[in-house]
């Protein structure tokens, strides 16, 4: 079964905030790069959802997360096997303190 990705408007902002980000600090044609790369790390799922650490930060919430990494940052998502949807819950840059991982979204 072919999975479908979707993306929380939460995971949206982020990369929106990733892009400006280095847009300000390197160039656009970076900030391009790394995002575009960030979302076509996430193209394995569609095909093994489950390729991904589950997120231990995280077991405490009603679902279950996995993550993806890609450079400095994880690509947090949940998978739903019933409808075959994959949801991108968060882009998370893993230099930041792990406890703001659990943030509220």
């Amino acid at each position: 079964m072919k999975f479908k990705i979707v993306w929380s408007d939460f995971a949206e902002r982020q990369i929106d905030e990733i892009y400006e980000y280095y847009k300000i600090e390197a160039s656009s044609s970076i900030a391009k790069k790394l995002i575009s790369n960030i979302i076509n790390a996430t193209a394995i799922l569609t095909d093994s959802p489950n390729v991904g650490q589950i997120e231990e930060l995280l077991l405490g919430r009603s679902e279950k997360y996995r993550y993806l990494l890609h450079k400095n940052y994880k690509i947090i998502y949940s998978v739903d096997m019933s409808s075959g949807f994959i949801k991108i819950a968060d882009i998370f840059d893993t230099r930041q303190s792990p406890v703001k991982l659990k943030r509220n979204k």
